[in-house]
């Protein structure tokens, strides 16, 4: 039988403290599609990376063929695309965002950061912007999460 000591139980406490947080994705793949002359997708994946997700990145020649081919709409477009357990994945998502989409599996097509927000992960820059990360999906969209920089506001 296990004796149960207060030492045992902050131990365990202390565990389920570190389960899906931002940093362990777990070796989860994820599919990202770029245009071959683009420099921050490559800031992006090293971004998702960091986080423990393993990237098969690939070049697309037309891009807006695959965005077409997944669902992207339009006025969501940014400057990659990626396909990650099923959802697509548009522009410079954090980590923290998938991570909390894989926890929750709502239905939806997917997340996107439309444009290229200064401060997302692979657009460092000095002045961060604050930006929107929107589900989407056939029932309509809606913001899910906010950023300023990596950092989670609402």
């Amino acid at each position: 039988m296990i004796k149960i000591t207060r030492r045992r139980m902050l131990a365990v406490a202390a565990g389920a403290l570190t389960l899906p947080m931002a940093g362990q994705a777990k070796q989860t793949p994820i599919i990202v599609y770029r245009d071959p002359g683009c420099a921050c997708c490559m800031g992006w994946v090293r971004h998702l990376q960091a986080a423990g997700f393993v990237a098969d990145v690939r070049a697309a020649k037309d891009l807006n063929q695959v965005k077409q081919r997944l669902g992207v709409p339009d006025d969501l477009a940014a400057c990659h695309t990626a396909e990650l357990a099923g959802y697509v994945i548009e522009g410079h998502v954090p980590a923290q965002a998938l991570l909390r989409l894989l926890a929750e599996l709502p239905r939806a097509i997917g997340l996107a950061v439309p444009g290229m927000p200064i401060g997302s992960p692979g657009m460092e820059g000095a002045d961060l912007e604050a930006y929107d990360v929107v589900l989407f999906g056939k029932e309509g969209r809606r913001q899910y999460m906010r950023f300023i920089g990596e950092k989670a506001i609402g």
